[in-house]
Order: structure tokens, then sequence, then C-alpha cells
């Protein structure tokens, strides 16, 4: 089980997205259960491929993510989990 976290912006688009233990041997498997209890999140996070968008940044225990195609970076029971979703334009 991870304890995972969020960057305000999505909040937005999912307001009952609240911060918590989440379901999830890998990221891809943490990915899949947000999606199953938010429809829609992983469109955020991910591309049409399941490659983590070029924009969205996750952390395991304050360290990047290694895998960006397939997620499969293993979560150790108690990590902690920050999906950012960076903001652009002007």
């Amino acid at each position: 089980m991870a304890q995972v976290a969020f960057t305000r912006h999505l909040l937005r688009f999912f307001p009952d997205l609240v911060e918590g233990e989440v379901q999830g041997a890998t990221v891809r498997e943490l990915v899949d259960e947000l999606e199953r209890r938010h429809p829609g999140f992983s469109s955020y996070v991910v591309d049409e491929t399941g490659r983590l968008r070029r924009h969205v940044n996750v952390f395991i225990d304050e360290e990047l993510i290694r895998d960006r195609v397939r997620l499969s970076d293993r979560l150790p029971h108690g990590a902690r989990v920050f999906f950012l979703q960076a903001l652009s334009g002007g």
C-alpha cells in the first residue's frame, strides 16, 4: 500500500481525489487503481500508449521514477508517491 499525494491542479479536475493509501505494487498498478476510483485520471498522467506524459513527473519517496514508458518502478510498502503535473503556457 502506498501513500499518494497530488498537485492541486489535478484536484481541479477530480474534486473527490483525496490523498491517502492506494493499493499497488508498481506505479502502473497505482495509476490503474486511481483510474478505477476516478475515471479519466489516467488520461491526465499517461498518453494513449500508456507512457507518462511529458509534463508529468512521479516521485517515489522524493526520487523521480526511472521507467516513464512501462511505469514498472516497484513501490516499497508504505512508499510515498507524489504525482506532479507541471503547467505550461505563457
